[in-house]
């Protein structure tokens, strides 16, 4: 039985994205946890079909978010 850390984040529609770090492209997505757990599950075992990963998961230390100032331009004003 193989262990994989996997990332979830809720996207600006609402969508629950599973990603795995150590399977470089092995993502879903779904609308409930429940959904999203039995499809990342089948995307995992689709990778490791494939022989698509690495041998070495890096340990999971945590997560922080980080401010930075934006630098985004203004958008165009509408005269």
């Amino acid at each position: 039985m193989a262990k994989f850390t996997v990332v979830i984040e809720k996207d600006e529609d609402g969508f629950f994205v599973a990603s795995v770090p150590a399977i470089p492209g092995c993502h879903t997505q779904a609308k409930t946890m429940h959904e999203l757990t039995s499809r990342i599950k089948e995307a995992i075992e689709l990778c490791l079909e494939s022989g698509s990963y690495s041998e070495y998961e890096g340990q999971f230390v945590g997560v922080q978010k980080i401010e930075v100032e934006s630098h985004e331009k203004p958008a165009p004003s509408k005269a």
